[in-house]
């Protein structure tokens, strides 16, 4: 299921296509991967981030927001070079990797249900 139209399609990166998408994104954006993330780490680092809810400052009393102090969230990851904000494809990120985490783990748990099961119906007698 799509849920978003994309402009340009991996065979349209020909010469319709904007330089920046012939040339490759990571290429020309600026973007240099570090390295692989552990994400069964990060979602036990998630897991014990405290979440709260809080406004800011200048905000009315009764608006409310809810997530990670920036403090915390700095001192969980340290992503970004201070604790004063959370940059949004940082948590967009940590979300991510913990959704592929518990999927991974989803998908382990039902593979040893399934042997589980398997185990037991050769070892029980027919009831018939």
């Amino acid at each position: 299921m799509r849920i978003f139209r994309r402009r340009f399609r991996a065979a349209d990166h020909g010469a319709g296509a904007p330089a920046r998408l012939r040339a490759g994104a990571r290429e020309s954006s600026g973007v240099a991967p570090v390295g692989p993330v552990n994400g069964y780490a990060v979602l036990e680092t998630v897991a014990t981030l405290p979440i709260s809810t809080w406004r800011y400052l200048w905000e009315p009393p009764g608006v409310r927001h809810l997530g990670p102090m920036a403090q915390d969230w700095h001192a969980a990851f340290g992503f970004n070079q201070d604790d004063t904000t959370i940059p949004v494809v940082d948590g967009l990120g940590v979300a991510l990797v913990c959704i592929q985490a518990l999927h991974r783990r989803v998908e382990e748990l039902t593979a040893e249900v399934d042997r589980l099961r398997e185990a037991a119906s050769v070892n029980t007698p027919d009831a018939a």
